[in-house]
């Protein structure tokens, strides 16, 4: 989770949150007053948006008023709506629904890409089962399709489905495929910056906009890298003290609580 945070990751969880939902393109000065909320000052927003618009996620739009803007580029939106799927996820996949597994070969003249293919897949929450064989929850089928077309990676990897038919149990090879510890310890992390921030709201009655437009863009952007980190494994083969599910129910009581009031503030004049 080493990105979240940053002036460009919560730009793009803006986005994500509140963005696209907005009509048109969303003006410069006001992408400066909703990151200056979370304390991204406008050097820092303007830097973040020209990377994102090299790296084509962003593009420049005039508003209806004839204002500097930008949007999402069609790539970027359809990768937020792959991530919502996983960001918004209620509740631990059934064993019964089995794995994928990608099994990729690389030419020696095209080596590079196994890098790109390795790190790809770590990002999208696969576990190593052995050198070339790479394993997920087969819930992420559908997702690992489309990333690994849209980055012309497909004529590499081969996708299968099925179940772990041993010959250790499956709760020990899975110890083995992620490493369970470190990613408790992101949970934890979790828990220990937005856990209080829940407390908090649950001691008050009222719900004002920017207050809950801060924490709840916060909150977010922290706990949206953290599905791709974890892919949300069955819990039967968890340990008993898993904090992820703590961790998601106290995601899913903020974005329950603040995301619809963090909308007023996230309007734009004249939409």
């Amino acid at each position: 989770m080493a990105e979240q945070q940053t002036p460009r990751s919560l730009i793009v969880t803006f986005y994500g949150a509140y963005g696209r939902r907005l009509q048109g393109p969303v003006p410069v000065a006001e992408l400066i007053r909703l990151l200056d909320a979370v304390g991204v000052d406008a050097p820092a927003v303007r830097s973040s948006v020209s990377r994102l618009k090299r790296r084509g996620l962003l593009v420049p739009q005039r508003t209806g008023q004839g204002a500097a803007g930008y949007a999402l580029s069609g790539e970027a939106r359809r990768l937020l709506d792959d991530g919502d799927r996983r960001i918004y996820a209620e509740g631990a996949p059934s064993l019964r629904d089995g794995w994928v597994l990608a099994v990729f070969s690389v030419p020696e003249a095209e080596r590079s890409k196994r890098h790109v293919l390795r790190s790809q897949l770590a990002r999208l929450g696969f576990g190593t089962a052995a050198p070339g064989v790479w394993i997920a929850p087969a819930r992420l089928h559908e997702e690992t399709r489309h990333t690994l077309e849209r980055l012309q990676l497909d004529r590499y990897v081969d996708l299968f489905r099925g179940e772990h038919l041993g010959f250790s149990a499956t709760a020990e090879s899975v110890a083995r495929w992620w490493d369970l510890a470190a990613l408790a310890t992101l949970h934890r992390e979790f828990l220990d910056r937005h856990e209080p921030v829940l407390a908090a709201w649950e001691s008050r009655t009222d719900t004002p906009a920017e207050e809950a437009y801060r924490d709840y863009l916060r909150a977010l952007d922290s706990w949206r890298h953290l599905p791709y980190a974890d892919p949300v494994l069955p819990a039967e083969l968890l340990p008993p003290d898993w904090p992820g599910s703590r961790s998601a129910e106290v995601f899913g009581q903020l974005h329950r609580r603040l995301r619809g009031a963090g909308a007023r503030f996230a309007e734009l004049p004249g939409a």
